[in-house]
């Protein structure tokens, strides 16, 4: 597994990251969780060092389900967590919070979840458009001085917050979706943290199964399944026009792996991680078959013949990149 170095930091990780979003067990379609934690056994011992989650995830069962798969080998990964909302008794997020102290609660909270003395990267999950940032990046510096987290960084954040940040400390890393259907990172994101050699850690790498090769147009969410809303991250992936166009294309792209002895989701993890600046792909592993395929792709590198064959599809297919679009933040 090829190895990448997430920004100015020691954490050295493997190229492709366990992302465990579908392990909250409530945003995604039916999952077998078991068979999902013993996943996680089975990516480190395939060279997966990263493994990144977050409290909200659930809220809270991604992070214990995480604990509990790792045991023991918590020593042998980088793990990533992230804070920022507050909750109800429930518990049920309400909405983003973060102040100082509320962020290290929070993190305090994940660390007892997560049965761990530190946390290797605390990452903002969205910014909190109510609190200053000077304020946030007090509460990391704190966390990061007692030894409960050794690295900070930021989630979905812009250029121009990720500058303001920077004003009170250092960022390690920003994490933001990036995959084949949405190129936005493209115009500003991903060649500022290149530049100022801040790591970028890709979420989505599978477009949230778009390139997953498992949906056909006639496949439906459930209604707790956030794509049933039809909108990702700010963009129709999901809406029903949109969609039927998304999977022509996609089948037009596992044809295009497969001329190559390759899957879909393997062209679609070698495609993120053949951005030079991005330091990680992460991506949802439920159980063995996923897991050996996710691997597979990190050794795979891009022709520009067949990268501008993907755009051709793309074009063809009329189907946008958004390359130029807003973040919706």
């Amino acid at each position: 597994m090829e190895q990448r170095q997430i920004g100015n930091t020691d954490l050295i990780v493997s190229a492709v990251g366990f992302g465990t979003w579908e392990m909250s067990t409530t945003a995604y379609g039916e999952i077998d969780v078991n068979e999902a934690a013993l996943a996680v056994n089975q990516a480190i011992d395939a060279g997966i060092t990263l493994f990144d989650t977050a409290e909200v995830y659930g809220p809270y069962h991604s992070e214990e389900l995480l604990a509990k798969a790792l045991g023991p080998r918590r020593k042998d990964i980088t793990l990533v967590t992230k804070v920022g909302f507050e909750y109800d008794d429930t518990p049920k997020n309400i909405g983003r919070n973060s102040k100082k102290e509320h962020i290290i609660e929070r993190a305090e909270a994940c660390l007892n979840r997560l049965q761990t003395d530190v946390i290797d990267l605390l990452l903002i999950h969205w910014p909190d458009h109510d609190t200053p940032f000077d304020e946030t990046m007090q509460g990391l510096e704190e966390l990061k001085k007692s030894g409960k987290i050794r690295h900070y960084g930021v989630s979905n954040f812009t250029v121009e917050m990720m500058q303001e940040c920077e004003k009170n400390g250092s960022l390690a890393a920003n994490q933001v979706g990036y995959h084949m259907f949405d190129r936005r990172m493209e115009s500003a994101v991903l060649p500022y943290c290149k530049e100022s050699n801040t790591g970028f850690m890709a979420y989505g790498s599978l477009g949230f199964g778009l390139l997953s090769g498992a949906f056909t147009t006639e496949t439906r969410f459930v209604d707790w399944d956030w794509r049933s809303r039809g909108v990702a991250f700010g963009l129709p992936l999901f809406q029903p026009d949109d969609f039927e166009k998304e999977i022509r294309v996609s089948e037009r792209l596992k044809k295009l792996a497969a001329e190559h002895g390759k899957s879909l989701p393997q062209l679609a993890i070698a495609w993120v991680l053949g951005n030079s600046a991005v330091s990680v792909a992460l991506v949802g592993m439920r159980n063995k078959q996923e897991l050996q395929e996710n691997v597979a792709a990190a050794d795979w590198r891009l022709s520009d013949e067949v990268r501008s064959q993907i755009d051709q599809i793309f074009e063809e297919e009329k189907v946008p990149t958004y390359i130029d679009a807003a973040q919706a933040i």
